[in-house]
């Protein structure tokens, strides 16, 4: 279920928690404050209503941590704005005393972390698991016999699971060699044989589990689908090993397998990437690291305890607030957008930004700085944009730049309101769909604008290397380097310097030189292959254009071939 059990951010540091805590508080006053406060709170309880009483899950379990993360680091930045507890936590609490209280896990979110809770306990006697993806579950065996089931609830109290659990096959009924009475405690997980994390995912394992858990009457069928993974045995003997022996005689040696010892953070390291990435039988989020001795079983509590801790998995989805929407004109007029967010990892890369496209689909999501969005990587590398999570209740105004259509032939110098399409057209021109001019990338083209040495396509070309190392950021070796790259660029072939200038796509139209091209007229143009009556027209313009004109009369001059 749902795992309730957070650090208030202001107790993380003795903890040894790299947890991404939103410990700044917003800059709200006690009535905004209470506005946002209630719309997170509202949407939490509405995804733990679908949660529980749909047995679905609206959101990724990655996306409702975070969010819930960020609904409590809230409520400590502004406890007197706090709405009433949340109504439909999924199993918050329930009428059934579990045997053991379920401790929960404090999160460890880096390798420094893991290190230092280590380091803490002197490096002995250490364990790790993989930490499965499901559902928590306390088993009380008496006489060898299922007497109970309880559900994680809030530690102490939950839901009366015995009916429905007895119909898992895959949870034992009856134990062979157990003592007079056994506590178990594990995770009921959704059957996934060969499972991959690193490939397949969540898959939204943990909500199925749930759903099947929520859902009068149970159904059987899906039971057989749920498995049973048992990462303790609070009643067993003090020692690990013991108690990994215990579990294998009363017939969970497949549980018993999945816990090993570790000596250093290479080990744990090892055992981690070997459980994301190779297979196992059900969904992991992460490993969970143990000291083989604790305190007894009758003193655990509801909290996490400083024995045990999990260190999660970097999230498939990550939760990010916007803190601004940038407008950007490209090198043809069309505007895409941009949304700055306050940094977050995803996979271990800092994400500051991500395209949303369009204005127009912009427009259809009204996605405003403060909203909170979920963002994934695609192919690995590219911040994706997913989804508007919630919105704040305070819509933050915009400024929307002028949408009057243009025909991409202006801007092509950086004047007023034309500077971010004419960067665009340099950043066009220097990357490897032009010139592939190393070294010259949005950055640098920004300095020499700023810096005053570039007012016009092609007013790079004759930079010396004294005139870019006094340009900031850029020094005298880069400087050397930036003249000899833009030197070089003169014996670039023509098609490239027709790209690099903005050349509309001309199919497999033959280009043969600068005079024959600026002579064509769009019947001549639509004449060649895989040129139709619209590119024809678009061409036609671009070669008759007297600023395109004027740059082709430039490259002539500086003896490019083709002009």
């Amino acid at each position: 279920m749902r795992k309730p059990w957070r650090y208030p951010c202001g107790l993380l540091a003795g903890l040894w928690l790299a947890a991404p805590c939103h410990a700044v508080c917003p800059a709200w006053n006690a009535q905004r404050a209470s506005q946002e406060l209630r719309a997170l709170h509202d949407q939490l309880d509405g995804w733990n209503h679908a949660y529980r009483t749909d047995g679905r899950s609206p959101v990724d379990d990655a996306i409702y941590d975070q969010a819930l993360e960020r609904y409590e680091s809230w409520l400590v930045c502004f406890p007197a704005q706090a709405p009433a507890p949340l109504a439909h936590l999924a199993d918050a609490t329930g009428p059934v005393r579990a045997p053991v209280a379920q401790t929960g896990l404090a999160k460890l979110y880096d390798a420094a972390a893991v290190q230092a809770w280590m380091d803490a306990r002197g490096g002995r006697d250490l364990w790790v698991q993989p930490k499965a993806d499901g559902v928590a579950v306390t088993l009380l065996y008496v006489d060898g016999r299922l007497r109970q089931a309880v559900s994680r609830g809030d530690g102490v109290r939950g839901s009366d699971w015995t009916a429905k659990v007895q119909r898992i096959a895959a949870v034992p009924k009856q134990l062979p060699q157990a003592p007079a009475r056994v506590v178990l405690q594990g995770e009921l997980v959704w059957r996934l044989p060969g499972h991959r994390q690193a490939q397949d995912g969540g898959v939204r394992a943990r909500a199925d589990v749930a759903g099947a858990l929520a859902r009068e009457p149970f159904d059987g069928r899906v039971g057989e689908r749920i498995d049973l993974f048992v990462w303790d045995w609070p009643s067993g003997p003090p020692d690990m090993r013991a108690r990994l022996a215990g579990l294998a005689a009363m017939g969970l040696g497949a549980s018993a397998a999945l816990t090993e010892p570790v000596r250093d953070l290479d080990e744990v390291r090892r055992w981690r990437d070997r459980w994301y990435r190779g297979a196992l039988p059900f969904a992991t989020d992460g490993t969970v690291l143990r000291q083989g001795g604790r305190p007894p079983a009758a003193q655990w509590i509801a909290s996490p305890p400083d024995w045990a801790v999990a260190w999660k998995y970097p999230p498939a989805q990550a939760l990010a607030t916007v803190r601004a929407v940038d407008f950007r004109r490209g090198r043809r007029g069309r505007i895409s957008v941009v949304l700055e967010l306050e940094p977050v990892v995803l996979d271990d890369r800092t994400v500051r930004r991500v395209s949303v496209g369009s204005i127009e689909h912009w427009r259809r999501l009204d996605v405003r700085p403060g909203d909170q969005v979920a963002l994934s990587l695609a192919g690995l590398t590219i911040p994706r944009f997913d989804a508007v999570v919630w919105r704040t209740r305070e819509r933050a105004a915009v400024a929307m730049p002028d949408e009057e259509a243009r025909d991409g032939l202006d801007c092509w110098h950086p004047q007023a309101g034309c500077r971010r399409q004419f960067l665009a057209r340099l950043v066009w021109l220097g990357g490897r769909q032009g010139l592939a001019l190393d070294g010259a990338g949005e950055a640098t083209w920004s300095a020499l604008i700023d810096a005053g040495l570039v007012h016009g396509l092609l007013d790079w070309m004759n930079l010396t290397p004294a005139q870019l190392a006094v340009v900031p950021g850029i020094g005298p070796g880069r400087a050397a380097h930036l003249a000899r790259t833009f030197a070089r660029s003169r014996g670039k072939a023509f098609t490239s310097w027709l790209a690099a200038l903005g050349m509309p796509p001309a199919g497999k139209a033959s280009l043969p030189d600068w005079r024959s091209l600026s002579r064509r007229d769009a019947a001549a143009w639509e004449s060649e292959p895989g040129v139709g009556p619209g590119r024809a027209a678009q061409l036609r313009a671009f070669f008759h254009h007297p600023e395109v004109q004027r740059l082709a009369d430039r490259l002539h001059e500086a003896g490019v071939a083709g002009f």
